[in-house]
Parts: structure tokens; C-alpha cells; sequence
């Protein structure tokens, strides 16, 4: 057993066992409590019982599992096409390489979730088997569930890799032929198989809750399920972000440290940095875009039958919901064949193409065809209920989500495209000020573009808040926070588009660097080869430079999707914190003065909110920043420039192999250090317990965009010097190259999982404020801050092992008393 192992295996039998206190502590017996407005009391009413014209919403339902299972045989109709394109045997090893090594990461990711389930398991069975009293039978279905969410989140994960892998070698393969509609063609195919089919899953499993759960176990199996996929999710999210940018930071850095080329295939981090652009931007946004999508559809089923007191206008609201979702699919689908004939029609031909061009205009017909759909299936599904202009009033707020999804990757494409005027001052700037300007460029554009899309928010949220004010009152309570969960939905509404898009960029990379490992060039007789083979002329730098720009392409739409993501966590997040203020308020009835600034718990609790931000930042850069320098040590040590074509196999799994090991290690620290405090501050006081999760997700939203944008500026200021100006090997290029390289953790690591972050902390949270309730009901309040105590403790613990036990150590002797000293006086 390595280090690794045995302090992995230390740290969680210590976790565990406070844990195992907990329900030691808490065995007490007494009465069963059924928490007010909680989790344990939602029922969800009969659907067979709602009509909509001659049809009952239970059937409507059942024709949208047949709509899912078209959206399977979609995806995976794609990925069969997809393997069977031509790729030559040279790129064909490489791509199967970089599966390998991404299919041992995630059997050893796959292992580690179950580990982490093992926390989730025993609070589920703690507050629903101990001091609920649930009978053994639904407790172990909610566990089901719990794990149900967890699969679907990494089998998703795992399919959008396996493509993945097959696309990138197509991809290479295709640009040979030195028409550019082939090289945007298969990533977008790509994209589209794992986007239709991780939709389709998502839609289809929450369905059978609906359809085929007793109403009284459905509202904790939907929690169940959302908490197991959203942990599977930041899991994935988070290792894959530290994975990648280790290796994507050691294999740049030899560029500038051997002056060597872009994927060089003696570079033995190149595999690895390949394995990481699947395991962060393809494994990570999959298991992502599963969860965020299940979550904001648990959020709106909790708020819809705690809100809404009519079974009646609940069933509606329900199935109205879940037939507009399904529609999605197809709208998604239509504007896909859309699209697809008018890019074929401009550019199948083309020898030059903006690859931009046509992904932009996917996500604008998505939108368009999305926002009349909803008008139409509203009047139709919902145009009797309330006064008769309920229909128009829920389609416009959705309709304010959906054209967010629309505009904030406008908004984005200003601040991090290859077009971008920002994008192009980092690169002037670093031509004059080296990194150090570019560096501070990169930053303002983050800034600026947090600013804008906060307005853009502002507005939206905006509109849809004066829309609620019309009526809604009249179904329901809080009809405002009903509006927010509505913007979430609509954000989802071209989810499969918003998956493909953000699916396009991994594979774009991809192909390049699978381009140059396979040293394709170089092989004797390959021209000829490939013409009597496949039946074209070769035409290898009109190749290269497509794979290039296409790449760019590919970094802007990974940069638009992530704002999507994080947006929708926080206004999702709303919806959810709500349904605790209920729990907390017994129905918005009592203590809704401690909802204030007044109240000083409360105020602390948004200062904690804050604090954590910044902790988690710091945790998964410096996992990233530990990794990164045991990786680049042992290139520096292992790298062969002399007659050798490429780097050894052996060394390149060492690579991954420390990758793995650094992302785990980081991934374990933070986990828990958010499970322990969600389980101290909830316990500490419910309202502390608020106004912490309403700050991580406004604190959130604003450190993601910004570190997301200033990154998504530096990498494609890069490419602008790769691409446009051809200025590789120069001090301009190593400038950019060092601006990329701390923009690598800004972008892919540490705001990417705010998103999961979030979302874990308020699902989780759900549950651990009613724990903590109906703990401090039978045991008193001496008890709970006791517990909190205990939790904050091992939390700190977790803290101090992410930075302290992961800094890095050097071979420098430590500075003596004098040097410092001197040290201090010459900086004065």
C-alpha cells in the first residue's frame, strides 16, 4: 500500500468514525419527528388525477419516456457513426493511448466515489432511519437512489469520454483533407451525442421517480437521487480539474524550458495532458451538465409542493414542467438539423472557414426554436389555469432564462474570443511588458466580464420578478423565488446545445495534439498511402493550421458554457434555499425576523459564506500548483530530445500517474472539508446556516465568471500568437505561454467547480438543517453546538491538510535569522 493509500485510508476511518458518534449520540430513543415543509413530507400528487383535454398528465408523461429513449438512440446512433469514420492506424493508437489512460482514472475515480457515498450514506440513514423512523424498505430506497445519482453522473462522464477519444483521432484524420467543414463537423457530432444522451438519462430516470414511485417516497428519492448525482458530479468536476491543469501547466512549461514545440510527442506530459483535457473537460462538464440539470428540476418539484397548496395546480405545475423539458430534447434536436443544413450548405466545399460561425449560430436557432415552443406548449398545457394569462406570464420568465443561455456567451466571446479586443490587449501587452502585463490584462478582463454578466442577470431576474408580481400570488407563496427557479430552467432549456458546444472544445484539443504524437509527417510513404487508401491528397500544414484555429473556436465555447453552469447553480441554489426558509419558518409563519441583517447570526453566516469561497479557491489551486511541480520534476528528469521520436510509454503513465494522485489527494481534502462544515454551520444555528449559503453562492457566482473569463483571455491570447501572428519560440509566445499556464487553474479548476460546489453544499445542506433540527428538538441545543463544534473541528482539519499537507518542499535550506532579517530591511 503506497503513502497515498494509507493516509486516504487513516483520513476517512477517522472521518467516519465521527460520524459514527453522531448516530451513537443520537440513538436516544424517541418519538418519530416529521419535519415541517421538509424533505420527509413532500408527496407528490397523483398525475393520473390531472387532465389536459382528454389526455391525463400521467400519459403525457409516459409518451416522454418514448421521447427519451429517442434521445438515447440519437446518441447513440452519433457514436456508432462516429467509430466508423476512417482514421489511420497512427492516430488510432495514440487516441486508443489516451483512452486507456482515461479509463484507469476513472475506474480509480469510480472507487472514490463509492467512498465518498459511504459519508453520504450514513447521514441519509441517520435522518431518515434513526430519527425518522422510516421503515427499513424506504430507507434503502432512497440509498438506491442516492447511488442511482451517482451512476448516472459517471456513466454519463464515462460516455462522453469514450467518444470523445474515438472523435479526436476523426477529427485529425479529417483535416488532412484540407477541407475545414469535416474538422467542425465530428467534435459537433460529438458534442451532440453526449449532450442528447445525458439529457435523455437524466429526463428519463426522473420520470420513473414520478411515474412509478408511491407519492410518498417520491420526495425523498428526488432528494436522494439529486444529492448522489451532485456529489458524483463535484467529485468528477473537481479531481478532473486539478488532474488537467497539472499536466496541461507540466507539459506547457517545457515549451519555454526546452524550447520545444506544441505537443511535441518526446514531451512525456503530452498523453497526459491529453488524458487531462478528457478527464476535466470532458469527463468533468458531462457528470456536470447531468447533475445541474437534475438539481434545478428537484429544486422546482420541492418548491412546487411546498409552495403550492392545491394538489390540483401542483400536479398541473408538475407535468407542465416535465412536457416542457421533454420538448427541450426535440427542440434541441430540430435546431440541430437546422443548423447542421445551413453550415453544410455555406461551407461543405469551403477550404477556409470561421469555425465560430456556425456553433453560434446552433445556440441562437436553439433559442429562437426553444422560446416559441414554450409559448405554444404553455397555451396548450396550462392556458386555463389561474385567470387564463398564466400561460404567457411562466413563459416569459422561462423565456428570460432561455435567452441568457443565448446572451451571456454573447457576452462572454467579448472577453475571452480570438476576435476579442480584450483578448488582443493581453497580447499587446505582453509583446511590451512580457508576462507580467499580460498577466494584469487577463485580470481586468475577468473583472470587467463579471460585471456584465452580473447586469445581464440583474436585468433578466429582473424581468422575471415583475412578471411574478401578476398573479402568481394567487397559486402559490413566494411566487418571486418561483420566478428565479423558472430563469434556472430556462437556462437548461438548450441543454443538449449548451453540452455539445462546451464538448466541442475537448475535442478540438484533442485532435491537435493527437496530430502531432502521431508523428504522421514523418512515416515513410504516407502520402501515397493515404491517397491510394483513402482516396485524397495530403495536405499537412493547411492541416495543422485548421486543427489550430479550431482549437480557438474550441476555447471560446468551453469559456460560454461555464457562466451558463454557474448561473444556473446560483439561481437554482435560490430555489433550494427556499425550501429550507420554509422548513425553518414552518410555511414563512414564524421567525422570519431572523431572515435579517438584524439578526447577527445570520450577518456571520454571510461572512462565512465568503471565507469559504476563498479557502476553496486556494485548496484547488494549490492541489494544482503541488501536482504541477512533481510533474514538471519529473519531465525536467525524464525528457529525451536525442534520437528518440517520441516519449516512452512508461514515462508518460508515470505522468498520469502523479496527476491522478495529486487530484485526489486535493479532491479528498476539499470534499470534506464542505461536507464537515455544511454539517457545523447547519448545526451552529439554522439562520447562520442561511445566510452562509446565500453568500457561497452570490460569492460564488462572481469569483467563477471572474476567474473563468481572465483565464479563457490568457489561453486564447496564446493561440492568437500560435495561430495569427506565427510567433511561436519567441519571448512574445513565452510571455503568453506563462499568462496561459496560471490562467489554467483560473478557468478549469477552480471556477468550473463553484458550479457543483454550490449546488452539493445547498442539496446537502437540505438535509443536514433538518438533521440538525430534529436533533436539537429531542437532544437540545447544548447538544447541536456541541456536534458543530466537533464538525467545524474536523473540518479545519481537512483545511489545514489542503494547504499545509499539500505545500510544496523543496531542496532550498530555510532562511537563517540574519538573512531574513536582512531580507526585510532591504525590501524597507
Amino acid at each position: 500500500m503506497n503513502q497515498v493509500d494509507l493516509w486516504r485510508r487513516r483520513t476517512t476511518l477517522a472521518a467516519l468514525a465521527a460520524l459514527a458518534a453522531v448516530v451513537i449520540l443520537s440513538l436516544t430513543p424517541a418519538p418519530a419527528i416529521a419535519a415541517v415543509g421538509g424533505e420527509a413530507s413532500l408527496i407528490v400528487p397523483d398525475l393520473g388525477q390531472v387532465a389536459f383535454g382528454p389526455i391525463s398528465g400521467r400519459a403525457l408523461l409516459m409518451l416522454g419516456l418514448v421521447v427519451c429513449a429517442l434521445g438515447l438512440v440519437f446518441g447513440i446512433v452519433i457514436y456508432g457513426q462516429l467509430k466508423n469514420l476512417p482514421v489511420h492506424d497512427s492516430m488510432r493508437e495514440i487516441a486508443e493511448l489516451i483512452y486507456e489512460t482515461c479509463k484507469t482514472y476513472l475506474i480509480t475515480q469510480g472507487r472514490f466515489l463509492l467512498v465518498l457515498e459511504a459519508f453520504i450514506g450514513v447521514i441519509i440513514v441517520l435522518y431518515f432511519g434513526v430519527l425518522l423512523k422510516f421503515d427499513a424498505a424506504k430507507v434503502i430506497i432512497i440509498l438506491l437512489f442516492s447511488l442511482v445519482g451517482i451512476g448516472g453522473s459517471y456513466g454519463v462522464a464515462w460516455f462522453g469520454m469514450r467518444i470523445n477519444t474515438f472523435a479526436n483521432a476523426r477529427t485529425a484524420f479529417a483535416s488532412l483533407g484540407g477541407k475545414p467543414f469535416p474538422v467542425y463537423e465530428i467534435p459537433l457530432k460529438a458534442g451532440m451525442s453526449v449532450g442528447m444522451l445525458l439529457i435523455s438519462v437524466e429526463l428519463f430516470l426522473m420520470l420513473c421517480i414520478l411515474l412509478f414511485i408511491p407519492g410518498d417516497y417520491a420526495g425523498p428519492c428526488f432528494i436522494g437521487f439529486a444529492i448522489g448525482e451532485s456529489l458524483g458530479a463535484a467529485a468528477l468536476r473537481i479531481a478532473g480539474g486539478i488532474f488537467t491543469k497539472i499536466a496541461d501547466i507540466g507539459s506547457d512549461l517545457m515549451k519555454i524550458v526546452f524550447n520545444i514545440k506544441e505537443d511535441d510527442a518526446r514531451n512525456p506530459g503530452v498523453i497526459a495532458d491529453c488524458t487531462g483535457d478528457n478527464a476535466g473537460d470532458s469527463v468533468g462538464p458531462s457528470a456536470d451538465g447531468f447533475e445541474t440539470y437534475g438539481v434545478t428540476g428537484v429544486a422546482l418539484i420541492s418548491f412546487i409542493l411546498l409552495a403550492v397548496k392545491s394538489p390540483a395546480v401542483q400536479g398541473q405545475l408538475l407535468v407542465w414542467i416535465f412536457v416542457m423539458r421533454v420538448l427541450m430534447i426535440v427542440a434541441s434536436g430540430l435546431s440541430y438539423w437546422i443548423n447542421d443544413a445551413l453550415a453544410r450548405g455555406k461551407y461543405a466545399n469551403a477550404t477556409r472557414m470561421n469555425f465560430e460561425g456556425p456553433l453560434t449560430s446552433l445556440v441562437w436557432i436553439t433559442s429562437i426554436v426553444s422560446v416559441v415552443i414554450t409559448y405554444i406548449a404553455s397555451w396548450l398545457l396550462v392556458g386555463g389555469l389561474g385567470d387564463g394569462s398564466l400561460w404567457w406570464k411562466l413563459s416569459t420568465v422561462i423565456t428570460c432564462g432561455t435567452l441568457a443561455g443565448a446572451i451571456i456567451p454573447e457576452l462572454v466571446k467579448i472577453f475571452t474570443s480570438t476576435e476579442s479586443g480584450h483578448v488582443r490587449e493581453v497580447v499587446t501587452s505582453a509583446r511590451e511588458g512580457g508576462a507580467s502585463l499580460g498577466i494584469l490584462s487577463g485580470l481586468v478582463a475577468g473583472n470587467f466580464s463579471a460585471y456584465w454578466l452580473g447586469i445581464v442577470l440583474v436585468v433578466l431576474m429582473g424581468i422575471a420578478y415583475t412578471v411574478s408580481t401578476m398573479g402568481l400570488g394567487a397559486l402559490m407563496i413566494a411566487p418571486a423565488v418561483f420566478a428565479f427557479g423558472l430563469v434556472a430552467f430556462g437556462f437548461l432549456g438548450m441543454g443538449p446545445v449548451t453540452i455539445a458546444v462546451d464538448s466541442y472544445g475537448p475535442v478540438t484539443d484533442n485532435a491537435q495534439s493527437v496530430f502531432e504524437l502521431s508523428v504522421i509527417e514523418t512515416l515513410p510513404g504516407i502520402r501515397q498511402e493515404i491517397k491510394t487508401t483513402y482516396g485524397f491528397d495530403v495536405n499537412f500544414e493547411a492541416a495543422k493550421h485548421m486543427l489550430e484555429e479550431n482549437d480557438g473556436a474550441g476555447n471560446t465555447f468551453k469559456a460560454t458554457a461555464k457562466p451558463v453552469l454557474i448561473g444556473t447553480a446560483v439561481v437554482g441554489a435560490t430555489t433550494m434555499i427556499f425550501s429550507i426558509i420554509v422548513l425553518l419558518t414552518h410555511g414563512l409563519t414564524q421567525n422570519l425576523d431572523k431572515l435579517s441583517l438584524l439578526h447577527p447570526p445570520f450577518l456571520l453566516g454571510l461572512i462565512m459564506g465568503g471565507a469559504m469561497i476563498f479557502w476553496f479557491t486556494g485548496a484547488s489551486i494549490q492541489a494544482v500548483s503541488t501536482g504541477a511541480y512533481r510533474a514538471v520534476e519529473f519531465i525536467k528528469a525524464n525528457m529525451r530530445l536525442e534520437g528518440v521520436t517520441k516519449a516512452s510509454v512508461e514515462d508518460s503513465k508515470k505522468v498520469v500517474e502523479i496527476c491522478t494522485q495529486y487530484a485526489q489527494k486535493g479532491m479528498f481534502n476539499i470534499f470534506l472539508t464542505v461536507f464537515f462544515a455544511t454539517l457545523a454551520f447547519a448545526f451552529l444555528e439554522p439562520y447562520f446556516f442561511i445566510g452562509y449559503l446565500i453568500s457561497i453562492a452570490l460569492f460564488g457566482l462572481f469569483q467563477a465568471v471572474f476567474m473563468a473569463n481572465a483565464g479563457g483571455a490568457w489561453d486564447n491570447a496564446k493561440k492568437i500568437v500560435e495561430v495569427d501572428l506565427k510567433e511561436k519560440g519567441t519571448p512574445l509566445h513565452a510571455a503568453t505561454v506563462v499568462g496561459d499556464t496560471v490562467g489554467d487553474p483560473f478557468k478549469d479548476t477552480s471556477s468550473v467547480a463553484m458550479n457543483p460546489i454550490i449546488k452539493f453544499t445547498t442539496l446537502f445542506g437540505l438535509l443536514a438543517v433538518e438533521l440538525a433540527v430534529t436533533l436539537t428538538e429531542e437532544q437540545g441545543v447544548g447538544f447541536s453546538r456541541f456536534l458543530a463544534a466537533v464538525f467545524f473541528v474536523v473540518s479545519v482539519v481537512f483545511v489545514w491538510r489542503s494547504f499545509y499537507g499539500m505545500r510544496i518542499k523543496g531542496s532550498e535550506p530555510p532562511a537563517s535569522g540574519a538573512a531574513r532579517a536582512g531580507a526585510v530591511a532591504g525590501g524597507q
